[in-house]
């Protein structure tokens, strides 16, 4: 809870990458070499930009020697293009640095080599699994997942990097490396990673240094977004929804987005206040877009059999490609199921389009297994943009809702919320919301309190239109505003419903989820803001209590079975005998077994303990055999020999790079070659298949701890009682 007693990660965490980087950053100063930024359009993107702009502005000059590219959201696409590089080589660049992009691009970064460019790729979406010729790829996806750098966003990796210059050559700066956790903090929330370990710290940080703007201005641009989305600073909705939209409006709107990066670093007042008018324009017009887009999707859904339907996937080619990935949140959200929306390009024969998730539905797993129908695809587990042709799209389709199908057997569905304090009316107010708001930032992983108020009603309802400021026409996009009570109180409390009309609201009595808010919009009643709730969801009170659901039993017979990796079940139960690492994987055996109304046994041996380090010699010796004689292994024949999850065998092969060996999947599972030219420190044969941790690279540390991590899960499945799995698998 307290940021001064958090200790953040070194940016040397990263290993050999950042030492490379670093090196190669020093080498292009020393030697007054162009060097180029290249961004992305949104949020991440741009404040990701604007952090390398201001950080790496300390040790080249601007803009003689430093540069910054970002696509045109609207004619390119996310990512490295062949068409921005040529354009950097003749203009001399000779070191581009990526940041919030840059992963997936091969054929990019082998065709900046052959003009004479060198790439640093700063980014956090997928790796390859080969890595690209760069001089460095600094990604928190190299990292174990529990590692506390793991879910830094693209501004926070560029923040890290730029530390990592502050800290080799300290001398130089005349601005203290702090100035920019206001722009770190943007780009995290606003680009929804999870807010634990050093991202929670970064946002923590950025945000006490936001609310200062107002009055220090020492970002004029910063400071009049604020005002314009009438803000404070203070908390994370102020970014999530205020200054967050307002800059992805920007592409959205007119798909170049680079003044973004001078209206979030500029020091001149008038320049801003010129941007911040541009922009607060555009996320007006955005509103609108994203208001007519979304009632024509719901008139597509009205005449869907939605039963049958896992995965939304519609298209038209009126709808503008700005707006789609808001629009597929959104739907996402109302529907609880995940959605992409095209929009089509007749003339090019492509459909393109943006998807989103929800229920923690991995979706860049899900449209990866259909990548055989993209030509172009990217993004990570709750957002991915793709492309492919349209003739491809019915098929895309088919085979999308097929795969959650198959993934989801046996799991129940329906949108779920899950609340965390039922409270009355009068709970509602400033000493609750000073009591929840010790727990923000919050975000990913740290989801914003959801409040339970049973009972209630609604009084004084009415709704507005937002006007389009450069206009000042009425566009359609609305808010219900409302008092709501209860029999606690006599006094209501006011809140707002985004996105709908006062009619949505019941006239009876009914149940509500809502978050507490403070609005700091100063009007003549309330001149200095006041607390609301927001509404999130609703039903009517009779339907408060369903019936509850037959509990499935859970039988123990976990002593002296062999333990077999098949899944198998007799008539008097379905039989796991595959111990456990998750409870997530115990669910979809658990549901099986309350499909098929039978009991769950659980009838798995006490787990081995295989000392870690004898795991990572067998993989190392595989890995050599493989490379040695040119066979193809399969990744469950990996995992069954090591015995270790996929998961944990992912963190394996990655941990085989710096020794040498490049892993690639090829039709029928997966090759390992040894290629001695990938940059690392030199390790021979004896030192790569010790197991003394002084002989062991960072990645090598990480898969062990990986391994250890797992062992200790088993052990504690093993020895959970079958109470406590009755419970937890009967609430979920």
């Amino acid at each position: 809870l307290q940021p001064q007693a958090y200790q953040p990660m070194s940016p040397f965490a990263f290993g050999k990458e950042m030492d490379w980087a670093v090196a190669r950053l020093i080498q292009a100063r020393e030697n007054n070499e162009q060097v180029a930024i290249w961004g992305d359009f949104d949020a991440d993107g741009i404040t990701s930009t604007s952090v390398l702009w201001d950080g790496l502005g300390q040790f080249f000059t601007q803009p003689g020697q430093l540069t910054y590219l970002i696509p045109n959201r609207l004619k390119e696409s996310h990512g490295l293009s062949i068409k921005g590089l040529t354009q950097l080589a003749e203009q001399g660049v000779r070191l581009v640095v990526t940041c919030d992009t840059g992963s997936t691009n091969l054929k990019e970064i082998i065709y900046a080599n052959d003009q004479g460019m060198d790439v640093i790729v700063t980014d956090h979406h997928t790796l390859l699994a080969e890595r690209p010729p760069v001089v460095s790829i600094i990604s928190p996806r190299s990292l174990a997942s529990e590692h506390p750098l793991a879910h830094l966003s693209g501004v926070a990796v560029a923040y890290k990097l730029v530390e990592a210059l502050y800290e080799t050559l300290p001398d130089i700066p005349t601005r203290p490396l702090a100035a920019l956790l206001d722009l770190v903090a943007i780009g995290l929330i606003a680009d929804l990673v999870q807010l634990t370990g050093d991202c929670r710290y970064l946002a923590q940080r950025g945000i006490q240094q936001l609310q200062q703007q107002r009055q220090t201005r020492s970002r004029p641009g910063v400071a009049r977004l604020l005002e314009l989305c009438r803000r404070t600073g203070d908390r994370p909705t102020d970014i999530s929804f205020g200054i967050g939209p307002r800059i992805n409006a920007v592409s959205r709107i007119h798909g170049d987005a680079s003044f973004c990066v001078e209206l979030l670093t500029s020091q001149d007042a008038d320049r801003c206040e010129q941007l911040a008018q541009e922009t607060e324009a555009a996320n007006a017009r955005r509103k609108g877009l994203q208001n007519d887009v979304l009632n024509q999707v719901k008139r597509q859904l009205e005449v869907s059999d939605l039963s049958t339907t896992g995965v939304i996937v519609l298209a038209d080619p009126q709808w503008p490609t700005g707006v789609l990935g808001i629009v597929a949140g959104q739907i996402a959200q109302e529907y609880g199921k995940p959605t992409i929306l095209f929009t089509l390009d007749e003339a090019a024969g492509l459909a393109r389009g943006s998807a989103r998730s929800v229920n923690r539905i991995d979706l860049y797993e899900l449209v990866d297994s259909q990548a055989h129908l993209l030509d172009g695809f990217g993004g990570h587990p709750f957002a991915a943009g793709m492309s492919l042709k349209i003739e491809n799209l019915p098929l895309f389709k088919d085979a999308i809702n097929r795969e959650l199908r198959q993934i989801q057997a046996g799991q129940t569905q329906g949108r779920v919320i899950a609340t965390d304090l039922t409270v009355c009316v009068s709970d509602l107010g400033g000493a609750l919301f000073k009591q929840l708001s010790l727990l923000e930032p919050c975000g990913m992983g740290n989801a914003a309190p959801k409040l339970l108020i049973k009972d209630c009603w609604f009084e004084n309802t009415w709704h507005q239109k937002i006007k389009d400021p450069k206009t000042n026409q009425k566009i359609q996009y609305i808010k219900a505003s409302f008092v709501v009570k209860d029999d606690a109180t006599q006094t209501g409390f006011p809140g707002t419903w985004w996105g709908h009309y006062k009619d949505d609201l019941p006239s009876g009595r009914c149940d509500v989820v809502a978050e507490l808010d403070f609005n700091s919009f100063s009007t003549r009643k309330d001149p200095k803001g006041r607390y609301e709730i927001r509404l999130v969801d609703l039903r009517p009170t009779q339907l408060a209590s369903p019936p509850t659901a037959p509990t499935t039993q859970i039988i123990d017979q976990r002593q002296g079975q062999k333990t077999s990796p098949e899944k198998t079940q007799d008539n008097s139960g379905v039989v796991l005998k595959q111990c456990p690492a998750a409870w997530q994987s115990l669910r979809p055996w658990y549901h099986q077994a309350t499909m098929e109304q039978k009991p769950l046994v659980l009838a798995y041996s006490e787990p081995s303990s295989t000392d870690a380090g004898a795991t990572w010699t067998t993989l190392i010796g595989l890995a050599k055999y493989l490379s040695r004689t040119g066979q193809t292994t399969t990744l469950a024949q990996l995992s069954d020999r090591l015995q270790v999850s996929p998961t944990v065998l992912n963190v394996g092969l990655q941990a085989l790079r710096p020794f040498g060996f490049l892993v690639t999947a090829v039709t029928d599972g997966i090759r390992v070659e040894y290629a001695s030219a990938i940059p690392s420190r030199e390790v021979s044969s004896t030192e790569a298949s010790s197991t003394t941790v002084e002989k062991q690279t960072d990645a090598a540390q990480t898969f062990l701890r990986a391994v250890q991590e797992e062992q200790l899960r088993h052990q504690y499945f093993y020895r959970v009682p079958v109470d406590t799995a009755q419970t937890v698998m009967h609430e979920s």
